[in-house]
């Protein structure tokens, strides 16, 4: 019995790269999706170091002060006059007011006295839990 060989006349040779593809394809949404990303304020703060520091809760309310003498609510860059009423117009939902956290990220090179502005806005707009961001000394 003779067997023959068969040769496919015309055709190119090579691999078949759709398998490979799928796969990579795979790897990518799964390093896409099982990624966590980090979720910090966009403004960029010298915060101050602190060897007594203590980790909180993460707060929706987020007030920065930059060295420059702007204010930031969350993302959003206010006057002071602005902070004050988006403070006292802020839902906290079903938690009081007096307990829902507020955190200040202020510039090491801010003032105390812009700080303590701060302080009274914040506390005559109904919130007491007020906290500190700083950083961890190296």
């Amino acid at each position: 019995m003779k067997v023959s060989e068969r040769r496919s006349n015309g055709g190119l040779g090579g691999v078949d790269l759709s398998p490979m593809l799928d796969v990579i394809f795979q790897l990518i949404l799964f390093f896409l999706v099982s990624t966590t990303f980090s979720v910090l304020p966009a403004i960029n703060v010298n915060l101050p170091e602190s060897s007594t520091s203590q980790g909180v809760e993460t707060s929706s309310i987020t007030i920065t002060a930059q060295e420059d003498g702007s204010l930031w609510f969350n993302e959003d860059k206010v006057s002071m006059k602005e902070l004050e009423k988006l403070l006292k117009e802020f839902d906290t939902g079903d938690r009081p007011r007096n307990e829902f956290p507020v955190s200040i990220q202020a510039d090491s090179n801010v003032t105390n006295g812009k700080i303590v502005s701060l302080f009274d806005v914040i506390r005559f707009s109904g919130f007491s839990a007020v906290s500190l961001r700083t950083t961890g000394k190296k």
